[in-house]
């Protein structure tokens, strides 16, 4: 019991925003099995909704969303300046999802038109959520500049990076494989 004791004091920040980040984790992994579940039934349509999607933009997307990460690791340390450009290219990353879904709403693709899409939409609608909340919350330590809430909310913003490095190469690049 020492042993869990001692670890659980070596965690950066409070426990209860790991208990959400791993909780956040588990729900995202429970949706991209899925995802790969129903892919196996239905390989080809998956392969040609996935060729729908633009992998290219969506990589842009990602290298956004990942800088926006280290800025985010450097703002913990060294400003609020640097939190708030974090925010800002979640921001860039949000408008370039948003002109994605644009895009494809108006070829007619939405939640109903496969399985494929059905997973898309509610797993990149409900990392967008996250993003936006990160946001909210970079914004909010920017201002307040209270150690200990900016290492959770850059714990948080990790998450969500990371939660979209495993989304980006299962529904972009192996969804079309």
């Amino acid at each position: 019991m020492d042993d869990v004791r001692s670890v659980l004091d070596d965690l950066p920040n409070d426990l209860m925003i790991w208990v959400l980040i791993v909780s956040e984790l588990l729900v995202f992994g429970a949706g991209l099995l899925a995802f790969l579940g129903v892919r196996l039934a239905d390989p080809v349509g998956f392969a040609e909704a996935a060729g729908l999607l633009h992998p290219v933009r969506a990589g842009i997307g990602t290298m956004v969303l990942v800088s926006s990460g280290a800025l985010a690791a450097i703002g913990a340390r060294r400003g609020a300046l640097y939190l708030l450009a974090a925010a800002a290219f979640g921001l860039v990353f949000l408008a370039l999802k948003w002109a994605e879904w644009t895009a494809l709403a108006a070829a007619g693709i939405g939640t109903e038109t496969d399985a494929f899409f059905t997973f898309y939409y509610l797993l990149t609608g409900f990392h967008a959520a996250h993003v936006a909340a990160g946001i909210v919350l970079l914004a909010l330590v920017a201002w307040l500049r209270r150690d200990r809430e900016t290492e959770a909310a850059v714990a948080f913003w990790h998450m969500v990076d990371l939660v979209w490095v495993l989304l980006y190469p299962v529904i972009y690049l192996l969804g079309a494989a």
